[in-house]
C-alpha cells in the first residue's frame, strides 16, 4: 500500500495527502460490502454534495475531484485499500487460532512453573479450612506442589458443589 501511496496525489502536500488517504481507507473500512466503483461514487457524491452547501471536507479537492486522473488514483487506492482489508478478514481465522495457541501455552507454562513451587500459607490455610469445613480428612501437604494443592482444592469445591446442586434438584 505504501507503493501505491507513494506513486499518487503527487499535487498535494504530505498533509492534504494523508488526510485523504486516511478518509478514504476509513470509508473503505466502513463499506466492506460495496464495490471499488461504488465507493469511489459515493465518496465524490459526497463530496459534491459538501461543495454545494459550502462544507466541503477537502477543500483543495475543488479545482480537481471531476479530474480522470483524479478518479483514477482514487480508484486505485481504494482498491488497493479493499485488497488489504480483504486480506486482514481472511486472516482473522488464523490470527485468533494463534491467540488461543498462545493463551494455551501460557496456560501450560504457569502450570510447570506452579509444578515446583511450594505451596503458598494462603493455600494451606484454605485447603485446611474447607477440610473443616466438609469434615473431609487431610492429606500430608508437605511435599506437595502449588499446583497439586490448588488441584486439590478445586476437587473439593468442584464435588461438594455438584452436591449442592443435585440437592437443590431434588427439593424442586
Amino acid at each position: 500500500m505504501s507503493y501505491i501511496k507513494s506513486k499518487i496525489f503527487l499535487s498535494l502536500s504530505k498533509a492534504q495527502k494523508s488526510a485523504l488517504c486516511n478518509y478514504l481507507r476509513a470509508l473503505v473500512k466502513k463499506s466492506p460490502n460495496f464495490s471499488v466503483n461504488e465507493i469511489l461514487q459515493n465518496f465524490i457524491d459526497d463530496e459534491e454534495y459538501y461543495f454545494k452547501i459550502n462544507n466541503p471536507h477537502f477543500e483543495f479537492l475543488q479545482e480537481f475531484i471531476f479530474n480522470d486522473e483524479f478518479k483514477q488514483e482514487t480508484l486505485l487506492f481504494i482498491n488497493e485499500c479493499k485488497k488489504y482489508y480483504d486480506y486482514k478478514e481472511s486472516q482473522k481465522p488464523l490470527i485468533e487460532a494463534q491467540k488461543q495457541f498462545e493463551k494455551e501455552k501460557r496456560n501450560f507454562l504457569k502450570q510447570v512453573k506452579m509444578s515446583k513451587e511450594a505451596p503458598t500459607k494462603q493455600q494451606l490455610y484454605y485447603y485446611d479450612s474447607l477440610c473443616k469445613k466438609y469434615n473431609i480428612e487431610k492429606q500430608d501437604t508437605d511435599n506437595l506442589s502449588k499446583l497439586d494443592l490448588k488441584n486439590m482444592i478445586s476437587e473439593i469445591l468442584d464435588e461438594y458443589s455438584r452436591n449442592s446442586e443435585n440437592i437443590n434438584i431434588c427439593r424442586d
